[in-house]
């Protein structure tokens, strides 16, 4: 081989394993992020929970304040 393909090769070499080294690193970012918003996502439906939870129970003793109106006056 001449000297000019081996620096080529090497080259090539150096700008594939740069190219493969990048894209990992991308991805990885890509799926932090990607996880992120599944947090936030969590949050946020645990928060809806909660309020959805608090109006039920908020109904439930109002339900129970009238079955016990009602009981006292019969």
């Amino acid at each position: 081989m001449s000297s000019t393909s081996s620096k080529l090769i090497l080259g090539l070499s150096c700008a594939i394993s740069l190219g493969i080294v990048s894209y990992v690193h991308i991805k990885q970012q890509s799926d932090r992020e990607k996880m992120h918003e599944g947090v936030l996502k969590d949050v946020e439906r645990q928060q809806r929970r909660k309020i959805e939870n608090l109006y039920m129970l908020e109904k439930q003793n109002e339900l129970t304040k009238q079955l016990k109106k009602g009981l006292n006056e019969t």
